[in-house]
């Protein structure tokens, strides 16, 4: 592996003044551009080299590749490391380092896992990175790694898993630090290190992992969470918060076994008809959600959230374009108002077959599996509570486990519902002060940056808020079309680098 701390690096240490602290960010974006300039080619190749290690979560020694390397590399710039461990489950990292004179403390949460992969999918192997000329829909080109003091392409991408979602930060962060020391700047913030392993998997042992260390979090000023995309019109955003998550399954019941339609077709109800009725109900043809106080207490929508959502640029037009919608919900809504929104979606639903494999039969069941994006306000049990009360308005008898002869014949409509787990949506106020000289600092790395609300996907930032009450912000690096959890997923250099001197900046905001 290629470390940083290379002759260069070393040469650039020993030329540095006594370390100043940064009169403002602007000198630590100069800086990353300059180490950007002098050492890309050992960057990219320190991230290939982490990309190249496995990281499914739960992945046994491929996974603690992955631990050790950035043990390591963090180690090696001065962080005292600490690993959390549980039986069966990939570590939680976690790291240190205070600085003199610094006046708050950040910490730093990135995750080091990925998404499971079909390699047969990829147009290379996941795990061994691949550079293009640009994207590999646009006629990319695959090109060597660049050499030492090579010019880096912006338009560059890196194909593996995790290039996108979620190891960048881990490299482009040490990458920042690194610039900063060759200057001889010195942060303004104490850091603190979270690198989930298992975040991929619904991150089962993080709440475990940060109780038990509650200590650890307790002088946090601010929550700095990088991952996400970026906007969906390339720029740089500045996130809020996100949504939380809950979902349930449910089965509806016809004959005890499959019929033949021809003999029992008008007589034998279908489950397929039942619950495509029962899901009708739910929701209107504009959007809306029929459920009873599905919406009661979500959190309002600021004047503030208004003011920065009129400031984002248009894209809606163009995502429809992109995804051949005619119309969005709610009469072509803005997707930043909705996502403010708690949301019921239809994971996906099975009744029999189709297609050729379809049978004259009236199947046993039908089952759909509803997903329900959470707003900030909205308890995920008190939700499934709402859906679980509107199937029984509709005339269901709800069990829990396969209904036996006695319960058919006794409730002529019935519903299996399975609730499984999930966790609440946090959002923080874009006018929180703790919160503004990070922005200043970022504005200086990306003069144009989005202030957003929150964004549209989950992630389980409820569980700090249990071990700290220090606002939470994510700061996305990754381009928006990287295909993040999809087969070729990538990052494109220039974004991976604005990633470098937004950390850079971050690390030197202003008191």
């Amino acid at each position: 592996m290629h470390h940083f701390k290379s002759v260069a690096l070393a040469a650039a240490f020993a030329l540095a003044a006594t370390p100043i602290r940064a009169s403002a960010p602007e000198e630590a974006v100069a800086a990353a551009k300059d180490w950007r300039a002098s050492n890309g080619a050992e960057i990219v190749a320190e991230f290939a080299s982490l990309l190249a290690a496995q990281n499914v979560a739960g992945g046994g020694m491929e996974v603690e590749r992955n631990v050790k390397t950035i043990v390591h590399a963090y180690a090696q710039r001065g962080f005292q490391m600490k690993r959390f461990e549980a039986e069966d489950a990939s570590p939680l990292i976690y790291g240190a380092k205070d600085y003199p004179g610094a006046v708050r403390t950040i910490a730093i949460y990135a995750h080091y896992d990925g998404q499971p992969v079909n390699e047969a999918d990829w147009t290379n192997p996941p795990f061994k990175p691949t550079l293009y000329t640009r994207a590999i829909d646009d006629g990319g080109e695959i090109i060597p790694l660049p050499g030492h003091g090579e010019a880096i392409d912006d338009d560059w991408r890196l194909y593996a898993r995790s290039a996108g979602d979620d190891k960048a930060p881990i490299i482009a962060l040490i990458a920042a630090l690194d610039a900063l020391e060759a200057k001889g700047m010195t942060p303004s913030v104490n850091i603190r290190l979270v690198f989930d392993g298992e975040e991929e998997a619904g991150s089962p042992n993080l709440g475990k992992y940060l109780t038990d260390n509650e200590a650890l979090f307790s002088d946090i000023d601010l929550w700095l969470f990088c991952d996400g995309p970026k906007h969906q019109s390339g720029r740089s955003q500045l996130v809020f918060g996100a949504r939380g998550v809950t979902d349930m399954g449910i089965t509806v019941y016809g004959p005890n076994r499959g019929l033949h339609s021809g003999h029992y077709g008008n007589w034998a109800p279908g489950p397929g008809w039942r619950l495509v009725n029962l899901l009708a109900s739910m929701k209107d043809d504009e959007g809306r959600v029929l459920i009873r106080d599905f919406y009661k207490g979500t959190k309002p929508v600021t004047a503030a959230d208004r003011r920065a959502i009129a400031a984002m640029p248009p894209v809606d037009d163009a995502l429809r374009a992109e995804f051949g919608l005619a119309e969005t919900e709610m009469k072509d809504a803005l997707l930043a108002e909705r996502i403010l929104l708690p949301a019921l979606n239809l994971k996906g639903l099975k009744s029999a077959e189709v297609g050729e494999k379809a049978r004259n039969v009236i199947p046993p069941t039908a089952t759909a599996s509803i997903g329900v994006r959470l707003a900030a306000g909205n308890d995920p049990d008190v939700m499934l509570d709402r859906i679980e009360n509107h199937i029984k308005r509709e005339g269901y008898f709800i069990v829990r486990d396969e209904p036996d002869q006695a319960v058919r014949l006794a409730h002529p409509l019935i519903a299996k519902v399975t609730r499984h787990g999930g966790y609440p949506a946090v959002r923080s106020r874009l006018d929180d002060p703790a919160i503004a000289p990070l922005t200043a600092a970022l504005k200086k790395a990306a003069p144009d940056l989005i202030l957003t609300p929150t964004l549209g996907g989950s992630l389980p930032l409820f569980l700090f808020t249990e071990v700290s009450d220090a606002p939470i912000v994510i700061l996305p690096i990754a381009n928006f079309d990287d295909n993040q959890h999809a087969a070729d997923e990538n990052i494109r250099l220039g974004d991976f680098f604005g990633g470098v001197e937004a950390y850079a900046a971050a690390l030197v905001m202003d008191e």
